[in-house]
């Protein structure tokens, strides 16, 4: 038997938290950059048919699709399957954090990475 642990973490708010929502929110208008890529001609026309059935662009259409994918991957790491065993064991240390030493209290007083 597999036990399943979710996070239902808001994703737009962890994103503001980390100070990042202004470089995935569509219509941003901070200034643009480029990104070159070389794909098969098959891949392409691929890519071409997909965006034409939504009315959308090559462009659009690859940007979306990115964008959609990195947020998934950075943030909406929500579920994972863990045997009884396991699934116990982070129970536990979630129940039991350890006590506060020097090393715990060090990083606690670090500026995050997103407000530097």
């Amino acid at each position: 038997m597999t036990n399943w642990c979710i996070d239902t973490v808001d994703t737009q708010a962890h994103l503001r938290c980390m100070g990042h929502v202004s470089n995935i929110v569509p219509g941003n208008t901070e200034a643009k950059g480029s990104i070159n890529l070389r794909i098969d001609a098959g891949v392409r026309q691929l890519i071409d048919e997909a965006a034409a059935v939504l009315g959308k662009t090559r462009t659009e259409f690859m940007v979306e699709s990115a964008r959609r994918e990195a947020i998934d991957v950075l943030l909406d790491q929500r579920l994972f399957a863990l045997d009884p065993e396991r699934f116990d064991a982070f129970m536990n240390a979630l129940d039991n954090p350890p006590a506060s030493g020097p090393k715990l209290r060090a990083l606690m007083q670090r500026v995050p990475a997103w407000e530097k």
